[in-house]
C-alpha cells in the first residue's frame, strides 16, 4: 500500500481540508478570474442595454472601488476570526477551534470576497478608452450585493452562535450524531455465534512507527485485512488515546499468514490531537471545558455552567439508553469475528461528563442543585443497569455539598434538586 494512498494519509488530508481557511477562498479566487474571462468573451454590442453601459472612467472607478472594498472586507472577516480565537482560548475551549475552522458559511464568505476581488481586478486590465466590459462591470456590482448579504448573514451568525450556550448546543448535537452513527454501525456488524477471540494469545503484535493521538479507524479496511489473513485484529488503544512511538497498536490472533504491519498501521489515523469524526467523547470534553471555564474564579459564571449541563444531560440520555459493553466485536460479511475495538462504557462517559464539573462547581449552590436534578432524571429514564454509576456520582455530589456547606441552612438549599439551578420548580417525586 503506497504511503501517499494509504487510508490514514487520506484521512489526515481530509481533516486538513476541512479545517483549512485558505483552500475554499483560493478556489473562489480562481473562479473569479475564470468568470472575468468568460464575461469578456460573451460581452457583445447588443448587451447589456444602453442604460447599463459605462464610460471607461466610470468602469475603472467602479472596479477599483470594488477591489478596495473586498480587500477591506477580507480584513474585517480576519479580524473577526482573531476575536473568535481570543474568545475560544479565554472563555470557551481551545478544543472548540477544530470545529470552528470547519464552518462552511465562513469559508463561503471568504471565497465570495476573494472571488469578487479577483473578478474585478481581472476586468480592470481590459478597460480601454473605446472598450469597456459592460457586462463584467454589471456582474461585479451584483457580486458586491451578494457579498454584502453574506456579510450580514455572517455577522448574524457571529453575534448569535458564538455564545457559550449556542456552542454547547452545537457540540452536543455533533457528539450525539457521531455516537448514534457509530452505535448503528456496530450493531450492523455484529458477528454470528461466539464473539470471543479464540487462541492462547496473540501470534503477532503490530507497533506504531510514530506517535500521535488515535483519530479514527478504517473499520472496513481493518475487517477486510483481517479476513484476508483469516485472523482477528484486537486494537489495544481507545479512540482518542495518545500512542507513543513503538507502542503496540494491534494484536493479531490466529490466522493463516502474518499481516504486513505497514498495511495495518496505514488503516489507523494518528494525529497531533483528537477529532470528533469517530470520537463522541471529544464532544463531551469540549462541553466540560466550557463549563469548568465558566466556573473558574476569573469568569465566575455558574449560570453558563448550568446551561452547558443541560446539553450534557441530553448527551448522557442518548448514551445511557444504549448498551455499552466496553468492547466491540465486528464481523466480516460471512459473520466471522474479525475486529475487536475497545470502547467506552457508561461509567466512563458519566465520569467524563460530571467529575470535573462537580469538583469546580462544588461551592456553587446553582451547579449542585442542577447536577442533582440531572442525576435524578437519569435514574428515572435510564435502564436499571446504568443506575449504579449514577448513584455513585450522586453520592460523591452529596459528599461535596456536605464538605463545602458546613452551615445547615445553606447545605439544605444546596442539596435541593432544581433543573434551572435556582428558581425552577421540580414536582415532588412519586
Amino acid at each position: 500500500m503506497g504511503v501517499l494512498t494509504s487510508w490514514a494519509v487520506r484521512f489526515r488530508w481530509r481533516q486538513y481540508v476541512k479545517a483549512s481557511l485558505w483552500i475554499v477562498p483560493m478556489f473562489g479566487l480562481v473562479l473569479g478570474v475564470l468568470l472575468a474571462e468568460l464575461a469578456l468573451t460573451v460581452d457583445g454590442a447588443d448587451w447589456p442595454p444602453s442604460g447599463w453601459r459605462y464610460s471607461a472612467g466610470t468602469a475603472s472607478d467602479v472596479l477599483t472601488a470594488i477591489v478596495g472594498a473586498m480587500v477591506a472586507l477580507l480584513g474585517f472577516v480576519v479580524t473577526i476570526g482573531v476575536l473568535v480565537v481570543q474568545q475560544a482560548t479565554g472563555t470557551l475551549s481551545p478544543r472548540y477551534m477544530r470545529l470552528w475552522y470547519r464552518d462552511r458559511l465562513q469559508k463561503a464568505v471568504l471565497a465570495t470576497f476573494t472571488g469578487t476581488c479577483a473578478f474585478a481586478f481581472s476586468l480592470l486590465r481590459s478597460i480601454e478608452s473605446d472598450s469597456v466590459p459592460d457586462l463584467g462591470v454589471t456582474l461585479a456590482g451584483a457580486a458586491v450585493a451578494v457579498s454584502l448579504v453574506l456579510l450580514l448573514i455572517y455577522l448574524n451568525r457571529f453575534t448569535h452562535s458564538l455564545r457559550p450556550v449556542a456552542i454547547a448546543a452545537l457540540v452536543a448535537r455533533m457528539g450525539e450524531d457521531v455516537f448514534t452513527t457509530g452505535a448503528s454501525a456496530v450493531r450492523g456488524a455484529a458477528p454470528r455465534g461466539d464473539k470471543t477471540v479464540q487462541g492462547d494469545g496473540p501470534v503477532a503484535r503490530i507497533r506504531t512507527g510514530h506517535g500521535g493521538a488515535v483519530q479514527a479507524f478504517d473499520v472496513t479496511g481493518l475487517v477486510a485485512e483481517a479476513a484476508r489473513h483469516d485472523c482477528v485484529f484486537v486494537v489495544t488503544r481507545l479512540i482518542g488515546d495518545f500512542v507513543p512511538p513503538g507502542a503496540v497498536l494491534v494484536e493479531v490472533h490466529g490466522g493463516t499468514s502474518t499481516p504486513d504491519p505497514e498495511r495495518v498501521t496505514a488503516l489507523v489515523a494518528l494525529g497531533p490531537e483528537r477529532t470528533i469524526e469517530q470520537d463522541p467523547a471529544f464532544a463531551v470534553r469540549v462541553l466540560v471545558d466550557i463549563a469548568i471555564r465558566a466556573l473558574s474564579p476569573a469568569v465566575n459564571d455558574p449560570t453558563t455552567a448550568v446551561q452547558v449541563i443541560n446539553h450534557i444531560e441530553s448527551f448522557l440520555h442518548t448514551v445511557g439508553g444504549v448498551p455499552l459493553p466496553g468492547r466491540y466485536v465486528l464481523a466480516d460479511h460471512h459473520g466471522h469475528a474479525r475486529l475487536v475495538l475497545p470502547g467506552r462504557d457508561w461509567e466512563s462517559y458519566l465520569q467524563l461528563a460530571v467529575c470535573e464539573i462537580c469538583d469546580y462547581g462544588a461551592s456553587s449552590v446553582q451547579v449542585c442543585r442542577r447536577l442533582r436534578a440531572m442525576f435524578e432524571d437519569l435514574l428515572d429514564v435510564l435502564p436499571s443497569t446504568q443506575h449504579p454509576a449514577v448513584r455513585a456520582e450522586l453520592s460523591l455530589l452529596q459528599e461535596s455539598v456536605e464538605r463545602e456547606f458546613p452551615d445547615a441552612a445553606r447545605r439544605a438549599i444546596a442539596q435541593g434538586s432544581d433543573r434551572q439551578g435556582i428558581g425552577g420548580h421540580r414536582p415532588p417525586r412519586a
